[in-house]
């Protein structure tokens, strides 16, 4: 037998001898001599939860961050007894839990171990807050790697980083600083080329340290709360993150226009100076569909009022914009205004719907507005008359989305930047203090906000986003990374940051094109929008402090440049939004860190500056002034230089030469990229034709492109257009055939092709077994057909 005495370190504790297992339907209970429990759960045969109580019972079983959705279900659940050990079996792996300390480890069916533990679950009875500190630390491999944590400001693989999650207003923060906006505790971990996750569900001050303090030791603890983490098994990369995308959900589609290019700044007013940066960008011919209004349209700051002054008739002024294609979207935070002239601060009051402190008086904090008080969102009433408040702004002034900022949340004038930690939250019926609600506080603001903007935007889709997060927030609502600086250090930390939110589930998010802090220089400007544009959310803002931040601000260069990327983010739509719609759909992240697009390539385990934007275009961003090329790694395969179509053999690093108005992009050989026309808005132009890009290759390759009505909820109905065009080419032969699912019918009518790169002159070209004419198909010198969209199969004959 062995005691405590003999397993403490630093006042550390460790379950002890198990005494009894019991299973109940997918759950193993294992029960230790100190009153420490294990449940270990199934949810699937290559996802496991463990959950520990040290007190001999567990509290109600409540995350905000499980989608009531995920899936469930495995093939195989046994247990087994050994000597030393229990085994917990599955289809795809096996769980060895000790019977002297509750270790455990996770093996494939192959006996490969792919994570132990190392001193396993212990916590540290912290009598100032009456709990534990709980702790679990894991053996680390030589060699092995480590990503995801959400929106972290330092290099995409974490090893040897010591991280922290507690949702903080990091004005201007710095590369490596910690803790920032958001708290993703969820991580990949990569060894021997073989993948696992791990998501540790605990909304305390959490830590992860992965190799930094002991070499070996991967380690994660909180303040507070209950070891709770799950465990998911790849191999591949792609299962581990598709399982925890599943597991937290997923949002339902944006509308298309949230996916163009937003224009923001702290502030624009009055109303005219909001229209004339529209009209502006109109003039520019710089595409453009949201336009946000920052604190200044408020009354006082006052949410849910509008500053006369300024804004005499906003609903005039947002149907103004409409007409001109501009969708508005406006901010709102948490913070309510103490004024007994104030409707929402009295309703309230009123209805005790403010934070309160642990003795009882409201929280008071200094926000924007003066004094406020804060709604407490974790409570169901709460949420609900937060989400009635949008009817004004949705419904009535005609409003198309909600931005929540200050949401961690921030208060001001305070050392730690947040309410004080006795604040009481309803937590869904399960009270407790900030200490567990401060790191989903924004989430359950942008909760509420989301199912506001749903109810008044009905029958079309709401657009809202916010500033702080936790894991399973993006059911609701989009981010971005808060308050960066004008900085080529920045610019290098939004790349890391976009990719990791990618593999962390958040996939809808992006940075302050050109940063948020200081001025930046046109060149810098350039190169972030060549950036921004291949970021899911994609949107220009800055303090408006030390200049302006608009295209036009710097030279004509810096315009031209914009106004191209643009009109290419915007001609890739089609490409994006299937991107969107594979994220929703299957949980596949849209940006892929090269780590994550070939795992098996160890020269992509350290790679931070390339990634893949959907499955088949290379992006790799020019980080550094006064570069006219970089070095970027190709990754295995080949790929055609988007600009000079030139082909490319990859698992190298190579040297590309690049203008100021370009950035390195390839396209994967066989690849079919779908374009619409440019249009200075979503929905602008009505057009008949789309343009299908079709790269070469000898062999094959699957592509497919998903539409829709673009808005609105028909497409959960089967009104949905789901094109995979596979292509097989050979040395004289093209043959692309397509299949066609759902029930939309796209309003163009035909597909121009752009045959690109192909090896041979065309002698002859058959439609459905059709030899048709080539003139008829106005097939030209540059080998451009145009057909129409319902074809089978094209079959391309060369010399």
């Amino acid at each position: 037998m062995i005691t405590n005495t003999e397993l403490e370190r630093k006042g550390d504790l460790y379950p002890l001898n198990i005494i009894d297992v019991k299973r109940e339907g997918d759950s193993v209970f294992f029960y230790a001599e100190n009153a420490v429990i294990l449940k270990l759960t199934v949810f699937r045969d290559s996802l496991i939860r463990f959950r520990f109580t040290t007190k001999g019972y567990f509290n109600n079983d409540f995350s905000y961050a499980i989608d009531e959705n995920h899936s469930r279900g495995f093939n195989k659940l046994e247990l087994e007894e050994d000597a030393d050990f229990y085994k917990v079996i599955t289809s795809k792996i096996v769980c060895h839990v000790s019977k002297k300390d509750l270790r455990h480890s996770i093996y494939d069916l192959d006996g490969n171990a792919i994570l132990e533990d190392e001193l396993g679950f212990h916590w540290e009875e912290i009598y100032e807050y009456g709990g534990n500190v709980v702790k679990m630390s894991k053996v680390s491999k030589d060699g092995e790697s480590f990503y995801g944590l959400g929106d972290k400001a330092t290099h995409l693989n974490l090893k040897g980083k010591r991280l922290e999650n507690w949702a903080t207003d990091q004005y201007a923060f710095s590369k490596d600083q910690e803790p920032l906006y958001k708290s993703v505790p969820f991580y990949i971990g990569l060894r021997d080329k073989g993948a696992y996750g791990v998501f540790f569900d605990n909304t305390f001050r959490s830590f992860f340290d992965f190799s930094q303090e002991r070499k070996n030791v991967t380690s994660f603890w909180a303040d507070g709360g209950e070891m709770n983490y799950y465990f998911f098994y790849g191999p591949n990369m792609q299962d581990v993150v598709t399982s925890y995308t599943d597991l937290t959900g997923k949002p339902e589609l944006p509308p298309l226009w949230a996916l163009g290019y937003h224009q923001c700044k702290w502030s624009y007013y009055p109303e005219s100076k909001v229209k004339e940066v529209a009209s502006k960008f109109r003039e520019l011919q710089i595409p453009c569909d949201g336009i946000y209004l920052d604190i200044d349209y408020m009354d006082g700051f006052r949410c849910f009022t509008w500053n006369k002054e300024y804004f005499p008739d906003p609903k005039k002024m947002v149907a103004d914009l409409a007409e001109d294609g501009f969708k508005t979207i406006v901010i709102i935070d948490p913070g309510i205004k103490i004024d007994t002239d104030y409707s929402v601060y009295n309703e309230g009051i009123a209805n005790d719907y403010f934070c309160k402190r642990a003795d009882g008086p409201l929280m008071k904090g200094k926000v924007w507005p003066g004094e406020c008080n804060f709604p407490d969102y974790t409570n169901p009433l709460v949420r609900e008359w937060w989400a009635e408040l949008f009817k004004e702004l949705i419904a009535d002034i005609g409003v198309k989305g909600v931005w929540n900022d200050m949401n961690e949340p921030a208060v001001m004038e305070v050392p730690n930047k947040t309410f004080p930690m006795d604040v009481r939250h309803d937590y869904d019926g399960n009270p407790c203090s900030h200490r567990k609600a401060h790191n989903i506080y924004g989430t359950q603001m942008a909760r509420a906000t989301y199912e506001g903007v749903k109810r008044f935007s009905y029958p079309k889709r709401p657009f809202v986003i916010t500033r702080s997060a936790y894991s399973g927030a993006q059911r609701y609502t989009s981010s971005w990374t808060g308050d960066n600086v004008a900085s080529w250090e920045h610019l290098w930390i939004a790349n890391i940051q976009m990719q990791r939110m990618s593999l962390s589930g958040m996939g809808f998010t992006g940075s302050d094109i050109g940063g948020f802090a200081e001025q930046p220089t046109g060149e810098l400007y350039a190169r972030w929008i060549q950036l921004g544009v291949f970021h899911p959310f994609c949107r220009t803002h800055s303090s408006g402090h030390h200049g302006e931040q608009e295209p036009w601000a710097f030279d004509e260069n810096v315009v031209d440049i914009t106004r191209k990327f643009v009109n290419l983010r915007y001609q890739l739509l089609p490409y994006l939004y299937t991107m969107f719609w594979q994220y929703i759909d299957e949980g596949i992240p849209m940006l892929k860190p090269l780590v994550y697009y070939d795992q098996e390539d160890s020269q992509t385990h350290y790679r931070t500056d390339e990634f893949i934007f959907g499955n088949q275009i290379l992006v790799c961003p020019i980080l550094e002034p006064n570069s006219k090329g970089r070095r970027l790694y190709i990754p295995r395969g080949n790929w055609y230089n988007y600009w000079t179509n030139e082909l490319v053999s990859g698992g190298k690093e190579i040297w590309v030469d690049t203008d100021y108005d370009q950035i390195p992009l390839f396209v994967k050989e066989g690849a079919i990229i779908p374009k619409y026309p440019v249009q200075q808005y979503v929905g602008e132009l009505d057009f008949d034709e789309l343009t299908l890009d079709v790269y070469f290759k000898n062999g094959k390759e699957t592509s497919v492109v998903y539409e829709d009505a673009q808005d609105g909820y028909d497409y959960t109905k089967g009104r949905f257009s789901l094109r995979t065009f596979k292509m097989t080419g050979k040395e004289n032969e093209l043959i692309v055939t397509q299949h066609k699912e759902g029930k939309f019918i796209t309003p163009y009518t035909k597909f121009k092709i752009n045959l690109l790169a192909l090896p041979f002159g065309i002698d002859s070209i058959q439609i459905d077994n059709e030899d048709v004419n080539i003139a008829d198909l106005k097939l030209n010198n540059d080998n451009t057909l145009t057909i129409n969209k319902d074809f089978s199969e094209i079959h391309i004959k060369g010399n």
